[in-house]
């Protein structure tokens, strides 16, 4: 839910009418098309849209990371009231890392393999900090006890690969975390991971941000997740912000067709009765799951099996049941593997394949 003091506090960042075109010789792309929002000190703002709504462009393009000389921005994104397009060079280089951080969606390619973590954590404070190189290497001792990390003393002389997918991703947030920012960009931080870790990482990236009293830009396409850390939620849809609203507008009553999903449509709206027709579509394919394997074989008793992939295809408009043809298919593509090991070398051909998949492979010799 989001804090009623939310509006009281200063803004942290301004995005107004922000447009991002790709260009290349064979095409131009227009990525995002005049998004704006704000996000507010010890605020969490979660970002939703499927695959391809412009979401990561969005993130990226607070720090710049597309390459310039393919990218055109427009518009206006404004962190403290530094406006970011047009910072350049040694400006831009301090603004990435000390006071706008980013979590990426996959820490095994975020991380040098090369390095142990350690040295990449103490490589960015001393960059941004300027301090020695001990008193860096305790900075990130201390960042990944932060993070929860067990035995971090050992952690930090491990190499990226020797970490699971959660340990990973716990040190890429202490590496982001390591220059006290005070923006946090997470671009799906947990989509890699299985259930156990994602609530784990979650969960530790909502109490960091209470602690730290960061701003954060969560990006998602997981409405579940957007909803456990989000303070608001913006729906992307086409490269536009459609609504950006409340977690419990949001949820509850959104205004906008594309969040309210398939149901708001005019067509879908006029069934009032749509959970009845699901069950009663659910119980007409269950009835037919368990009545039409008995009629196939009730129509066909005793008839062989197919044996070659043509004869399968040329009998499956026969078949009252997918099951079968599956399975035919199945048995004859490991019949077939084993002929081209060399398990049945006298055997070409192909109308003996099931028939010598049914009796079992012959000895060699």
């Amino acid at each position: 839910m989001a804090d009623p003091s939310t509006s009281l506090r200063p803004g942290l960042l301004q995005v107004r009418d922000l447009n991002v075109t790709f260009v290349t010789p064979d095409r131009t792309v227009h990525a995002v098309n005049g998004v704006s929002f704000d996000v507010t000190r010890g605020e969490t703002l979660g970002i939703l849209g499927e695959s391809g709504s412009g979401k990561s462009v969005t993130l990226r393009s607070i720090l710049k990371l597309h390459p310039e000389h393919r990218t055109r921005w427009s518009g206006s994104i404004k962190l403290e009231g530094d406006e970011i397009l047009s910072m350049t060079g040694s400006a831009l280089a301090d603004l990435r890392g000390n006071r706008v951080a980013m979590i990426f969606q996959e820490p095994a390619t975020a991380f040098d393999p090369v390095f142990t973590i350690g040295h990449q954590i103490a490589e960015t404070v001393r960059r941004h900090t300027g301090k020695g190189e001990a008193d860096a290497m305790k900075r990130a001792r201390e960042l990944l006890e932060l993070v929860r990390i067990p035995s971090p003393a050992q952690r930090l002389k491990a190499y990226p690969h020797e970490m699971s997918g959660g340990m990973r991703q716990r040190a890429m947030i202490a590496l982001a975390l390591s220059c006290n920012p005070s923006l946090l960009l997470a671009d799906e931080p947990t989509t890699a991971l299985d259930a156990t870790v994602q609530i784990q990482v979650l969960l530790l990236i909502r109490e960091l941000q209470r602690e730290l009293d960061l701003g954060v830009i969560f990006v998602t396409h997981d409405i579940g997740v957007a909803v456990e850390v989000s303070d608001r939620i913006g729906v992307m849809y086409a490269g536009k912000l459609v609504e950006l609203a409340g977690v419990e507008q949001m949820v509850d009553a959104p205004q906008h067709p594309y969040s309210r999903g398939p149901g708001s449509h005019s067509r879908c709206a006029a069934r009032p009765r749509r959970g009845a027709d699901r069950l009663q579509l659910r119980a007409a394919l269950q009835a037919r799951r368990t009545q039409v394997p008995r009629r196939a074989a009730a129509a066909q008793p005793g008839r062989r099996p197919p044996s070659g992939a043509l004869r399968a295809k040329a009998y499956s408009g026969r078949l009252k049941s997918r099951n079968m043809l599956l399975r035919l298919r199945c048995l004859e593509q490991r019949v077939s593997d084993q002929m081209e090991r060399g398990l049945f070398p006298l055997d070409r051909n192909p109308r003996c394949r099931l028939r010598i998949a049914a009796t079992g492979p012959r000895e060699p010799g």
